[in-house]
């Protein structure tokens, strides 16, 4: 099955044409495959990461975190090379047909385990980590048959963002985490007026609308390959929908697009991480919003599902991975953890760095620890590209009314089966 995934990957590659090399101004220097190690400035071995980031929060965050490594210790000189995310799996494999790879990668945690089972990843299972105080659910996602191929890196979940003062205008109470699938339609499709829609979020064709959408199945008593448990949830959206109580437009959106249209007040609602704070905070600081966890399916119910996000550090595997291995355990350290995610707008994988006064003291961040007790990952699965492309369709179909919830749910069942099978 190894095989058959990286020729598939491979194909799609080389199909997608003759890609350059990735490059990062003054940083563009890569890492290979080999035990060669490049020299950085001062003698010193260097370590390269690939990354994604591409907010001021997320670059600024990036360099002092380098940079606090790099004055840390005199034997590693580390250093980054931005690849944008649209390309970045296609990147990583063609570096692996190339050759030419960075030290470590910092991905999408649902993305690892295909990585891993492509044989990207080394064991690191003996590095100096503390593994035990890493939340369950990120470090599942950095593993395979008991070993470590990396540490979690952020972790995060979405949550419901709400106008406080759209609400108060309506003299509507606020949702909160009693708020019901009945109770949310309601608000929403009472705050729709004037330009203003209830509710939106990401709901593009892409994996990003996967993370968004995928809630709602579970949280309507599905999975990702029990479709069928879940068609209520098609259901809640198309009728939504069809109301004009939950934005027709979300099938083109992304996270962004949302967050910006929830700033912006055309939005009373909004599904969204606490990514988009820092945002919030620079760009609309005078915004009166708060965030809950997103309603739940009825009374009778327990909390809603969210569905994990976040990334994860992977050590590329090689036959000298001590650079890698020290900025990890660099990283692993809670007080350079509890920095970062201040600056990046996620949370620490490790439990205990989660309690910090800096986001439990917050309401808003406190929400987002709450949803976070009852969010699980993508997966995890291999196959996670081909389930994630099913169900998405699955989920673009009903929002556009294409088909009805019934027949979507057969026919995204039916995709999902056959990605299982091609497991086996």
């Amino acid at each position: 099955m190894k095989k058959r995934i990286v020729s598939a990957l491979l194909c799609l590659t080389v199909a997608a044409g003759l890609m350059t090399g990735c490059s990062g101004g003054g940083n563009s220097s890569g890492g290979s495959t080999g035990g060669d190690k490049q020299e950085a400035s001062g003698g010193k071995e260097s370590v390269v990461i690939w990354d994604y980031f591409e907010t001021d929060a997320q670059k600024n965050m990036m360099q002092d975190m380098i940079d606090g490594f790099n004055e840390s210790q005199d034997k590693y000189e580390a250093s980054h090379v931005y690849v944008p995310f649209a390309d970045y799996e296609k990147q990583l494999t063609l570096g692996m047909a190339s050759g030419e790879l960075p030290d470590l990668v910092i991905l999408d945690g649902c993305g690892m385990a295909s990585f891993i089972e492509m044989d990207l990843f080394g064991d690191v299972s003996d590095a100096n980590i503390k593994w035990d105080e890493y939340m369950e659910g990120p470090m599942s996602s950095t593993m395979a048959d008991g070993k470590h191929y990396g540490i979690p890196f952020a972790t995060n979940c979405t949550a419901l963002f709400y106008n406080k003062k759209i609400f108060d205008d309506a003299k509507m109470a606020y949702p909160d985490e009693n708020t019901t699938w009945e109770d949310f339609r309601e608000m929403a499709k009472a705050l729709t007026k004037d330009g203003v829609t209830g509710f939106g979020n990401a709901a593009t064709g892409t994996d990003e609308g996967t993370f968004q959408c995928l809630q709602w199945l579970y949280t309507a008593g599905g999975d990702y390959q029990n479709i069928g448990g879940g068609t209520d949830a098609y259901n809640l959206m198309q009728e939504m929908v069809a109301e004009g109580s939950w934005s027709k437009d979300c099938v083109n959106w992304t996270q962004s697009d949302a967050n910006n249209n929830f700033v912006a007040g055309n939005l009373a609602m909004q599904q969204n991480g606490p990514w988009q704070i820092p945002g919030i905070e620079k760009d609309a600081p005078d915004l009166d919003y708060g965030v809950t966890v997103l309603p739940k399916k009825d009374a009778d119910s327990g909390q809603a599902t969210s569905i994990l996000g976040g990334e994860n550090m992977g050590a590329v595997k090689k036959d000298n991975m001590d650079g890698a291995i020290a900025f990890m355990e660099y990283y692993d350290q809670p007080e350079v953890m509890v920095e970062c995610m201040k600056q990046y707008g996620s949370f620490p994988p490790k439990t205990e760095a989660a309690q910090d006064p800096y986001w439990t003291d917050d309401p808003i961040q406190k929400a987002f620890i709450q949803q976070l007790e009852t969010s699980i990952p993508r997966g995890p699965s291999a196959s996670w590209p081909a389930y994630s492309d099913a169900i998405q369709t699955g989920f673009q179909e009903v929002m556009t009314s294409a088909k009805t919830p019934e027949k979507a749910a057969e026919d995204t069942q039916a995709a999902v089966d056959k990605v299982k099978a091609g497991e086996k």
